[in-house]
């Protein structure tokens, strides 16, 4: 009985000193965040190679950006992630990268400028979107989704301010589009006023130019 006892309070324990453990992580981001200005989060497939278009247009869209003013914030991580990071450095830009320690596939890129490695993937999704004036959705999986429909609900439920949720890549995204609008709307479970926040943009200029109409530099 009492070994059960000691247990519980080792538990209790190890709880209380997670909630520490999550604010030192809150903190560490905010004090480094906060000093940004015009952040863009780019959010993409990190299993895109160099020699893939989007990796290619992607690199070119965050130089764009970081030459107009804006900084480039990504998960730190390869694929779109690096070219986003990389576009934005070689620009002279900030560019951030917010790591996530993960067993595999997340490893942190080089070319970010601004490492902040996150134990937590809920304090890096509330920086994503709390330091951001556009998210940029590239092609990619769950994690992808995830971002994306994050900042959909939390803009469509006025918890925060909205901002441009841009994705590019109409070839990839129309088959998920044409479900939210015949499904989704016809079934009437979002408003027709909710798809006006997703624009679809492929062109890198275009997007700088779209976000630039919403932003004063």
């Amino acid at each position: 009985m009492e070994d059960k006892q000691y247990l519980v309070d080792a538990l209790s324990i190890e709880e209380s000193w997670r909630i520490f453990r999550i604010m030192a992580e809150f903190v560490e981001a905010i004090e480094t965040l906060s000093k940004l200005k015009n952040s863009v989060s780019i959010f993409g497939s990190a299993r895109v190679r160099p020699d893939d278009p989007y990796y290619k247009k992607t690199e070119y869209l965050a130089r764009r950006l970081a030459e107009n003013g804006f900084s480039v914030i990504t998960g730190g991580g390869p694929g779109i992630m690096e070219a986003a990071n990389k576009g934005a450095a070689a620009a002279g830009g900030q560019s951030v990268g917010m790591n996530i320690r993960l067993p595999y596939e997340q490893k942190p890129n080089p070319y970010a400028n601004t490492v902040i490695e996150y134990k937590y993937f809920f304090i890096r999704k509330v920086m994503f979107v709390k330091y951001a004036v556009a998210y940029v959705i590239l092609p990619g999986g769950f994690g992808t989704m995830d971002e994306l429909f994050e900042a959909l609900t939390l803009i469509q439920t006025k918890r925060i301010k909205g901002f441009p949720v841009i994705m590019m890549g109409s070839e990839y995204w129309q088959g998920l589009l044409d479900w939210i609008k015949n499904t989704m709307l016809k079934n009437d479970k979002i408003e027709p006023a909710d798809l006006e926040i997703i624009q679809v943009l492929d062109d890198p200029d275009e997007i700088v130019k779209h976000i630039k109409k919403f932003v004063i530099l």
